[in-house]
């Protein structure tokens, strides 16, 4: 499902990537780790399409590595950082509405968006109003709005942000469903327990010398 060739980012004389080469297959997650500045940011954006490589070359599946492209955008979803959010919208407003543009009917995407909320322990609060929530219901609130679509793959920049140990469990939980269903995870992570509870492939980033 993906591959990585010899992928590289300089930008103004810096290099922001040092050449990186990896793969993962359907029904498996790589875990991308590394200290700060080495990377990891940059090989999630690259491989989500908003990042041209300065050498190397990245294939998932057969699309073209774009997010412009429509057939990329349907594969492969994304969080890097929190998703926009309305604040005149609810949290089932606001998954739903995610959800909508993904399935045909709103019977589906109003049942998928409740699904997803109870999944992250979120369906009690389901009324309420993104200033409402505290800072890691909101992170779970921006995994539920990624979730809640269809997707091949999936690429996460650190999703333990602001969670609890308790919830960082949740997060490994659910993320291992959508693995086992098929899918195709890369997390950026520091935490251990999402690299071993969800790990099946493991690539640490060096900094360029």
């Amino acid at each position: 499902m993906i591959e990585v060739s010899e992928v590289s980012v300089v930008a103004d004389d810096v290099t922001l990537l040092a050449p990186v080469s990896t793969s993962a297959q359907p029904g498996e997650a790589l875990i991308v780790r590394g200290r700060n500045g080495t990377g990891k940011s940059t090989l999630l954006r690259v491989l989500a399409g908003s990042r041209t490589p300065s050498s190397g070359t990245v294939q998932i599946g057969d699309a073209a590595v774009s997010e412009r492209d429509p057939r990329f955008r349907r594969r492969v979803a994304v969080m890097i950082g929190l998703p926009p959010m309305a604040p005149d919208l609810t949290l089932l407003d606001h998954v739903a509405l995610v959800a909508a543009t993904w399935f045909d009917r709103r019977e589906d995407s109003t049942a998928r968006a409740n699904e997803v909320l109870a999944d992250l322990g979120l369906r009690t609060l389901h009324a309420r109003f993104p200033h409402e929530l505290s800072s890691g219901q909101t992170q779970l609130f921006g995994l539920a709005l990624v979730l809640v679509r269809p997707f091949d793959v999936l690429i996460l920049d650190e999703p333990e942000q602001r969670l609890d140990p308790e919830h960082i469990e949740t997060v490994v939980r659910v993320l291992r469903s959508r693995r086992d269903g098929g899918a195709t995870l890369v997390v950026a992570t520091h935490s251990d327990v999402i690299a071993d509870g969800l790990g099946d492939r493991m690539l640490t980033l060096e900094a360029a010398a």
